[in-house]
């Protein structure tokens, strides 16, 4: 069986880390739930192994950090 390659975003997430409500993130962008995107973020599978995000969940969470911003930028010219 082949081994998932998985990373740790954590320290690249640093700057955003307390400013961003990752519950929504994981719903919407994910459709998962709070405890599997803080697992993801602090390296676990959610039974006290390792884990972490794929190259797929990776691409897939920067592209919901892209639209967030943009998002937030659209929110922000709109004042």
């Amino acid at each position: 069986m082949k081994e998932k390659s998985v990373r740790n975003l954590k320290p690249a997430l640093n700057d955003i880390l307390l400013d961003v409500t990752w519950a929504k993130i994981a719903k919407r962008y994910f459709g998962k739930s709070s405890s599997w995107m803080y697992n993801k973020l602090n390296g676990t599978d959610g039974n006290g192994g390792v884990g972490g995000f794929t190259d797929a969940e990776t691409e897939q969470l920067k592209e919901a950090l892209l639209d967030l911003s943009a998002r937030i930028r659209a929110v922000a010219e709109g004042l």
